[in-house]
């Protein structure tokens, strides 16, 4: 499969992404009816006579926000990446999923039935206006840059589920994990702080403005591209790398349940003769993060920053795998 193609697959799993809608979007209610409305990131308003039963989102991230508010059963499809423990830190919840997608058409998921579509604004959005011909509910949400914005299309999938309050109980453990993982990193004096470098598939990922960046800045550590400017969307280039001269360089795990070769990957970048003098490249300081927390913008995006840290700073941060914010009463096992 080209590299490009599955570059693609792999950032519309990952950069998952989600939003800026302001906390003015609590849903109106009717309490005599129980209907409700929420306005989505174009300006749609869209109306529900019942809670959303029958749910299908198209980002990992989206996936993993709907569940940590509600049960597995009111999901009827799920990211394909999800049950791969490389990608997915909640393997065992989307296992017990049974139909996974990827990028459905339309009418692919007009056969699901579903009673409501979240789409991240960044995904195929021109599919919302089919579905929507087509008679289906869509939310659409928009690509979350920074952990505030990330709080925030949280609390408006909340609400468009109609569970309002769960999105407040789910943002607050957010806080509180956030809290935490500021208490240790606050230990670090901060001119011990490291410089670390993201080596992605996605070679315009990881700079100022992207939701990587500003997770460095809770975890405690300095992104090497935020040094000499480089704003997400602008390219890594191996000059650049060698400019910077990160402590740390974390390396790409993605394999695509197995079918692309990223050990190759890496040893044939890493062998560059022109990267050599990188002071991580010399000292083998050379870390795989699981991705699953890393590229994470759900609620989960939490794990990411202590994750940063773990990789950066080492025990002091460490924490099992799997770990998934949810209010929903599922556990993730």
């Amino acid at each position: 499969m080209p590299i490009k193609k599955l570059l693609y697959s792999f950032f519309s799993i990952l950069l998952c992404s989600l939003l800026f809608i302001g906390c003015s979007n609590t849903p109106h209610q009717n309490d005599a009816d129980n209907a409700y409305s929420v306005t989505d990131e174009q300006g749609k308003i869209v109306h529900f006579t019942q809670k959303p039963q029958r749910i299908i989102t198209l980002s990992m991230s989206t996936d993993e926000i709907v569940l940590g508010l509600v049960k597995t059963d009111k999901l009827i499809a799920i990211n394909y990446l999800l049950d791969d423990p490389t990608s997915s830190n909640i393997v065992p919840l989307a296992k017990k999923i049974p139909t996974k997608i990827k990028q459905p058409s339309a009418e692919e998921i007009f056969a699901m039935k579903p009673d409501l579509v979240i789409i991240p604004d960044w995904n195929n959005i021109e599919i919302a206006d089919s579905l929507r011909d087509m008679g289906i509910k869509v939310l659409v949400v928009p690509g979350a840059k920074d952990i505030s914005q990330v709080k925030q299309t949280v609390q408006l999938i909340a609400d468009a589920l109609g569970e309002h309050d769960k999105g407040q109980k789910l943002i607050s453990l957010m806080d509180d994990k956030l809290a935490e993982i500021k208490t240790k990193v606050d230990t670090i004096p901060p001119n011990n702080h490291k410089k670390i470098v993201l080596i992605s598939l996605m070679t315009t990922y990881g700079g100022i403005g992207s939701s990587f960046d500003d997770a460095c800045k809770y975890a405690g550590v300095i992104n090497g591209l935020d040094t000499i400017g480089i704003h997400n969307g602008q390219a890594l280039t191996k000059e650049s790398l060698v400019q910077i001269n990160p402590d740390i360089l974390l390396m790409p795990a993605y394999n695509d349940h197995n079918t692309f070769d990223v050990d190759s990957y890496n040893r044939n970048y890493l062998n560059d003769p022109s990267l050599q003098t990188i002071t991580a490249i010399k000292n083998n300081a050379l870390i795989t993060p699981r991705e699953g927390y890393l590229y994470n913008v759900s609620q989960d995006i939490v794990f990411g920053v202590q994750e940063i840290a773990r990789c950066t700073y080492g025990n002091a941060f460490d924490f099992p795998d799997n770990m998934h914010l949810s209010v929903s009463g599922e556990k993730n096992q």
